[in-house]
C-alpha cells in the first residue's frame, strides 16, 4: 500500500535536517512525500558572493533544496509559499492554517512532520510554522479527511544535546547556549516518541546537507562529531498521545494500521 507524509517547514534545509534521513531509509518503498516550504530562506547567509545576491538568493535556495532531495534519491512533491523570510510569525495564524490544510488535504498524509511549540531553535518562522500545522492537522481530522494518522514535531533529545556539547569541550570548543537565538533546543528524553537511526544513509543525508551550499552547513564543527547530529532523527509525538513516554517508535510509518 502507498504510504503518504508531508512535511511543512520553515526554510530549505530544515527538510535536511530533520527528517531527510527518516525519508531516504524508505526511498525505495511506495512512498509519496508532500514538501511544504513556507519561505525561500532569502534572508539566510551567503557563504560566497559567487553563489548568489541577496536578490537572487530565494531561488538559488529553491534549487539547492531539489537538489538535496535528489542526493536523497527522492522526488516529493515540493510547494514553495515564499512568505518573507524571517516574517512568518507576522502572517495572521488563521491565514497560515487555511493555506497548509488546503494543501494537507490534498495530499491526504498518513503523517505529518513539522516543528514543535520550541521550534528547534527558537527560531519565531519555526515556531509560527510548527503552531499553525499543528491546528491544520487536527482541523483536517476534525473534518473527517482521509489520512492524518501521526503528528510529528521535530526534536534533539537532552541527552543528545548534552553529549554534543561534551564532544565539542574536549576538543576545546564553546558548548552550545540553548538559550541563544537560533540554536538547538533540547526536549526531555522521556518526551521522544520516536528516534529514526539513519546511520545507513548518513552519507546520502551527508550529500544532500551539501547541496545547501550557500549555507556552508555544520563548517565550525568538527566532521568528526557531524554523526552526532546527522545519524539519528529524532521526534516528539504530537497526535496521537497515548505513544508519549511510551517505547520510541524506530519509523514514521511502524505502528500505523497496515504496517
Amino acid at each position: 500500500m502507498t504510504r503518504r507524509v508531508a512535511c511543512v517547514l520553515a526554510h530549505p534545509n530544515d527538510d535536511t535536517y530533520g527528517v531527510s534521513g527518516s525519508l531516504a531509509s524508505i526511498a525505495g518503498d511506495d512512498v509519496e512525500v508532500t514538501l511544504v516550504m513556507t519561505t525561500s530562506g532569502d534572508a539566510g547567509q551567503i557563504a560566497d558572493p559567487i553563489l548568489a545576491t541577496r536578490e537572487t538568493l530565494g531561488t538559488v535556495r529553491e534549487a539547492e533544496d531539489r537538489a538535496s532531495w535528489a542526493a536523497l534519491g527522492l522526488e516529493p512533491e515540493i510547494h514553495f509559499l515564499r512568505y518573507p523570510d524571517g516574517g512568518v510569525a507576522d502572517v495572521a495564524q488563521e491565514s497560515l492554517v487555511a493555506v497548509y490544510l488546503d494543501l494537507l488535504q490534498r495530499a491526504a498524509p498518513d503523517v505529518v512532520v513539522t516543528f514543535g511549540p520550541d521550534g528547534i531553535t527558537g527560531h519565531a518562522d519555526h515556531v509560527a510554522v510548527g503552531a499553525a500545522t499543528t491546528a491544520a492537522f487536527h482541523s483536517a481530522r476534525a473534518a473527517g479527511a482521509d489520512g492524518f494518522h501521526r503528528l510529528l514535531h521535530i526534536c534533539f533529545p537532552q541527552s543528545r544535546l548534552d553529549r554534543f556539547n561534551e564532544l565539542l569541550r574536549v576538543r576545546g570548543l564553546p558548548a552550545i547556549d540553548s538559550t541563544q537565538p537560533f540554536q538547538p533546543r533540547g526536549v526531555p528524553d522521556e518526551s521522544v516518541g520516536m528516534i529514526v537511526d539513519c546511520s545507513n544513509v548518513y552519507d546520502r543525508k551527508l550529500e544532500a546537507l551539501r547541496a545547501h551550499r550557500t549555507q556552508a552547513e555544520l563548517q565550525d564543527v568538527p566532521f568528526e562529531v557531524w554523526p552526532e547530529i546527522l545519524a539519528t532523527e529524532a521526534f516528539v509525538v504530537g497526535f496521537p498521545e497515548s505513544h508519549s513516554g511510551g517505547p520510541a517508535l524506530t519509523g514514521l510509518f511502524d505502528g500505523l494500521p497496515g504496517s
